[in-house]
């Protein structure tokens, strides 16, 4: 079996930042398994694959241990090849998630493009020892959303020093763990680890932003937000909340077309 691939940097403005991400448009749904060995060999924090059905464009996304239940820059990825590289002549794509419903992503200014993703409000729930410890430090408050914890730090440098024992933070109950606190020059910081999914640090996680852009929102009385997750490769993110969805604007850029040969 023969199918291109792409490889894409979301949420970057040239190529080695933000978030790698391979990209396999699909005719139809190959076998669950063979998803799982593709996204494994590319060994990416996610793979996705596309399928087009009757207007829409049905998604999933692979790390290189299981399926997830949403992916931003893998989305993100799929959206600019479908828009620059499959020939999608629209300014707006529908994708469809079996796990995460309906999807969108439209072009905006500056070449940037627009998640529409569902909100993912948190809630706060006692700390957790066997965390803190993982992560070194003790936040000043903590959440969980649907799938991840968030838990909210005093400054950016307590974000930027943190270095967790991520043996013990793969064996917390949850996809990932975000961490995050004031920016200086943006109006939040995040850094995502999920160890428990194959991926000890995500360089750029647009689903975070789902549940962090609820919580910003409401401690800084805004809508729009400038972020940015500080990881080793880093990226930037415009994230605008419109109860219940949120959205999140931030660029790509073409890494490789190729072929894989299974």
């Amino acid at each position: 079996m023969k199918q291109k691939i792409y490889q894409v940097d979301a949420f970057a403005q040239k190529v080695f930042e933000g978030n790698p991400a391979a990209v396999c448009i699909m005719k139809s749904w190959p076998g669950e398994e063979w998803m799982q060995k593709v996204a494994m060999e590319n060994n990416l924090a996610e793979t996705a694959f596309v399928v087009p059905n009757h207007g829409l464009f049905e998604i999933r996304w692979f790390t290189p241990e299981l399926e997830v239940d949403l992916c931003g820059h893998a989305t993100l990825a799929s959206a600019f090849v479908l828009f620059y590289h499959e020939g999608v002549s629209s300014d707006k794509i529908n994708f469809n998630s079996l796990r995460s419903g309906a999807l969108s992503v439209e072009k905006g200014e500056d070449g940037q493009l627009i998640l529409d993703f569902p909100e993912d409000v948190p809630v706060t729930v006692p700390k957790n020892s066997a965390l803190n410890k993982a992560l070194g430090s003790e936040p000043i408050e903590m959440f969980k959303g649907k799938t991840d914890f968030l838990l909210v730090y005093k400054k950016q440098e307590d974000i930027a020093l943190m270095r967790p024992d991520f043996l013990a933070l793969s064996k917390i109950d949850a996809r990932g763990v975000i961490v995050t606190a004031p920016g200086k020059k943006v109006d939040f910081v995040s850094r995502f680890f999920a160890p428990q999914s194959g991926v000890n640090e995500d360089p750029v996680t647009g689903s975070a932003h789902t549940t962090l852009t609820p919580y910003w929102s409401g401690v800084l009385g805004k809508t729009q937000m400038s972020a940015r997750q500080i990881s080793k490769r880093g990226g930037q993110l415009h994230c605008e909340y419109q109860p219940p969805r949120v959205r999140i604007a931030g660029s790509a850029v073409l890494y490789l077309i190729g072929e894989i040969d299974v």
